[in-house]
């Protein structure tokens, strides 16, 4: 991800505990690293936790303009569905992580007016009232299996 907030590009790697990022012009040899110190974290029944910790996982950052906010969504996939043989990956959950500049990353399922559009390639984070038919604190996923929306705040962990 760009982000125009710090003028460089930001990659979130180890399993989303860190968070390199590059300016080109001063450290394009030596990035900035940020260790991520997770808090408010959702408490999981056993179901949940085995149902997530059984999925393919991926993180993703994006940044909001007009807040300035980072965020890291760690989507989780599983294979579920087959159609006409043909297996597919279902998003079986989300979890949303606001940053700040101390590596914080502090659960929420309240983005406010934010959307966010998630997709394998480059997602990105709008208000939802720029967006026709889009309502507030909504992920909407676009992927090869699925196209679907998540309500943040309709998300049950237990």
């Amino acid at each position: 991800m760009y982000s125009e907030k710090e003028d460089m590009f930001r990659i979130v790697g180890s399993g989303g505990h860190l968070v390199g990022s590059w300016d080109l012009r001063k450290h394009k040899y030596t990035p900035k690293v940020q260790r991520l110190q997770f808090q408010n974290l959702p408490e999981l029944s056993k179901a949940k936790r085995e149902l997530l910790y059984s999925c393919n996982t991926s993180e993703h950052l994006v940044e909001s303009r007009t807040t300035g906010e980072t965020l890291m969504v760690k989507w989780y996939k599983r294979t579920s569905k087959t159609i006409h043989g043909i297996e597919r990956m279902e998003t079986k959950a989300l979890m949303v992580f606001k940053i700040d500049e101390e590596g914080n990353a502090v659960y929420t399922q309240d983005i406010g007016d934010l959307c966010i559009f998630l997709t394998m390639t480059e997602s990105f984070c709008v208000p939802a009232c720029s967006v026709r038919h889009m309502r507030p604190n909504r992920v909407k996923i676009m992927d090869v299996d699925e196209i679907t929306i998540v309500d943040l705040a309709a998300q049950k962990w237990n």
